[in-house]
């Protein structure tokens, strides 16, 4: 340990990220980790074991690492699904601290697969990034509109030029006064995708500008929109736009859920509808986020981006033999190559679900692991919708120590 380097860090004449020009990888993180251990306090014992490619993940994911955190990993099923690119029997990785949410989803994955599976489909698959400009007044926005569909080919030809497998798919315009927000698509494949299409957006709006009277203001200007809850996204879509259902015979629904169809319609129309609209929620659901973000944190995604897939919309409905039920994300954020899915850990949990890497076509890994996180979704609202309607939420909570 380099004690001298230490103390001037202590002392902020050196800052964390300057270490890295002095000392190797594993030396940078361990005098990290030690500066702030001395500086706060605190022992820092755990978070110094880890088994991931240091090298790779200061270089792609992280800065200023001094270790990492371990999230329990459970896993539910098997849960058949019934989808495009997802066929078949699927166990599922959840990570969470969470008590009961595993054993939850593991119920509800009984539930569809004892009823034959659930159904997925993806209706939507695009990317989105929205610059904001101002021109002088409204003419200027009016001719920046027009300018922009009239030369959609040319501005599709620039954006691809920065990537290999992106295509822009459309711009949508979008004013107030004089500013105005172009919210450019794009098909992303196997990728999530933001890297590419902020990058890709970034060239094209050099042809805007060079052809325009507008000043680019941002170049996000929220009408994408990223990581927050916006209407614009359950309406249009963004990214994975897919919806999975199942029917549930009643004598499934007593056996493993311990209630009635008739109960599970009700809970569902009064809490996850008109309940989410009584408190103005864009989502109408149960608790889509919570397999979400577990699903997000196992499989190396972005876990901000659960505050999209909390847009989600649960219907559950009477029919004559039992009950049928959805589930419908329209702003599912996902992708298998690139980000968090590199980590170790997050590629073992890819591979459990066949979705690690590229797939062949492009884009057929990124829709596997959506539709089944689709299924996985409905699971959970089925399970918890079942435990509200039997009464089970607390007793479940308690029986397993929560």
């Amino acid at each position: 340990m380099d004690r001298e380097l230490l103390e001037k860090v202590k002392r902020r004449e050196v800052s964390f990220h300057e270490i890295d020009k002095t000392l190797d990888v594993n030396a940078s993180i361990e005098l990290r980790r030690t500066a702030v251990s001395e500086l706060t306090g605190t022992q820092l014992n755990h978070i110094s074991n880890y088994s991931m490619d240091i090298e790779n993940v200061t270089k792609r994911n992280i800065e200023n690492m001094i270790g990492a955190i371990q999230v329990p990993l459970g896993v539910a099923g098997p849960l058949r699904i019934n989808g495009e690119y997802a066929k078949g029997e699927y166990y599922i990785p959840l990570a969470t601290t969470e008590g009961a949410l595993v054993a939850s989803a593991d119920r509800g994955s009984s539930v569809i697969t004892a009823s034959g599976g659930a159904n997925v489909r993806i209706f939507k698959d695009e990317m989105t990034r929205a610059p904001v400009f101002r021109t002088k007044d409204i003419i200027g926005a009016k001719n920046l509109a027009d300018w922009v569909n009239e030369n959609f080919g040319r501005l599709k030809q620039k954006a691809q030029e920065t990537t290999r497998f992106g295509e822009l798919l459309s711009i949508n315009a979008f004013t107030a006064g004089r500013n105005v927000f172009l919210r450019f698509s794009y098909d992303t494949k196997d990728a999530m995708g933001m890297n590419m299409v902020t990058i890709a957006t970034d060239a094209a709006v050099d042809l805007i500008l060079s052809e325009n009277d507008a000043e680019l203001v941002a170049l996000s200007g929220n009408m994408c929109s990223d990581k927050k809850p916006a209407a614009i996204n359950a309406i249009m879509g963004r990214g994975k736009s897919v919806s999975s259902d199942v029917f549930l015979d009643k004598e499934i629904i007593s056996e493993k859920l311990k209630t009635t169809p008739e109960k599970m319609a009700e809970v569902n129309y009064r809490k996850s509808l008109l309940g989410s609209a009584l408190a103005g929620s864009i989502g109408f659901n149960a608790h889509a986020a919570n397999i979400a973000a577990a699903m997000f944190i196992a499989c190396g995604q972005d876990a901000a981006h659960v505050v999209e897939a909390s847009n989600a919309i649960t219907t559950m409905e009477l029919t004559d033999d039992g009950l049928y039920c959805s589930v419908t994300l329209p702003s599912l954020n996902v992708g298998t190559v690139g980000g968090g899915t590199r980590i170790a850990t997050q590629q073992e949990c890819l591979n459990m679900l066949g979705v690690a890497g590229a797939g062949e076509p492009p884009g057929t890994n990124s829709r596997k692991l959506a539709e089944i996180i689709a299924a996985a979704v409905l699971a959970g609202e089925i399970s918890l919708v079942g435990a509200l309607a039997a009464r089970h939420l607390a007793r479940a909570h308690a029986a397993l120590g929560r």
